[in-house]
């Protein structure tokens, strides 16, 4: 889906740490690994010798940066194994290599395909009741468990909000767990599956559903479905989390992803209130 880090001995390095949490957890190879956004994980299938066919995702950083929400994210999200639809982490593994850290996380392969290859979706998807009835009820389930981890930070949003929207900043008076990055790329068609757990924390309420309308933006039947599941975002609360979203999104654009995304998300903070 991405391309891997545009330093030749990086990716050399990370295949490298690929092959030895392989070794190191008695992995079969299943195919080829795949690289995440900006290079920064290595995943692909392999098989376990207890639990079968799973996935082994592998993300690096300097040393120095190896820490923090996105480093301890789907480790500290496996409280929520079992009791939402998403896959099982069985391991996890830390090693250091020269001035590089590598984290293997070894969890249940998931056979569902995604609803977009991508963050963006691009087309529309015909999903029935039954897949809105569990996501909503997992999203709800999320947001009843207390964390201390923060996804959103008000102090950002005071800083950036006027930068990318020109307007005031909102005061974030309501919060809510969140998964934390719910787009199309990160829900299976079938089930749904929620995957990649690295940035859940404390969010405004209502803010998953207007991270997953952001992403919606550009296939209207889809953005009204998920406004007609989730009212909330019409809500005074649901317009809050609405520009934090845009306001994050919109950094995003300024540093060259998806800007064709940049007028839906404007409405998506600017529109009626």
């Amino acid at each position: 889906m991405y391309s891997p880090p545009t330093d030749p001995q990086e990716e050399q390095a990370v295949r490298q740490a690929f092959d030895a949490c392989c070794d190191t957890l008695g992995l079969g190879r299943g195919g080829e690994p795949v690289w995440g956004f900006q290079g920064r994980t290595l995943s692909g299938a392999v098989n376990h010798p207890e639990h079968g066919m799973c996935w082994l995702r592998v993300v690096h950083a300097p040393m120095e940066k190896a820490q923090g929400k996105h480093w301890e994210g789907n480790a500290f999200a496996a409280r929520f194994d079992g009791r939402v639809q998403k896959p099982r982490l069985y391991e996890t593994i830390e090693f250091l290599r020269d001035s590089r850290a590598f984290q293997g996380e070894l969890g249940a392969f998931i056979a569902e395909p995604m609803c977009s290859k991508e963050p963006v979706l691009r087309e529309g998807l015909e999903l029935p009741d039954s897949w809105w009835a569990s996501l909503r009820a997992d999203l709800a389930t999320v947001a009843s468990t207390k964390t201390s981890r923060q996804a959103v930070r008000q102090e950002w949003v005071d800083r950036c909000v006027p930068e990318f929207l020109g307007i005031e900043p909102p005061q974030i008076t309501e919060w809510e767990t969140a998964h934390g990055d719910l787009h199309p790329a990160n829900l299976t068609l079938g089930t749904p599956y929620l995957l990649d757990w690295e940035g859940f924390g404390l969010a405004p309420v209502g803010y998953d559903p207007a991270m997953l309308l952001a992403y919606c933006g550009l296939v209207p039947t889809m953005a009204e479905r998920v406004r007609h599941e989730f009212p909330i975002l019409d809500d005074p609360a649901g317009r809050t989390a609405r520009i934090v979203v845009a306001t994050e999104l919109l950094q995003s654009v300024s540093r060259g992803d998806h800007p064709e995304l940049e007028p839906s998300l404007r409405a998506l903070a600017l529109g009626p209130e």
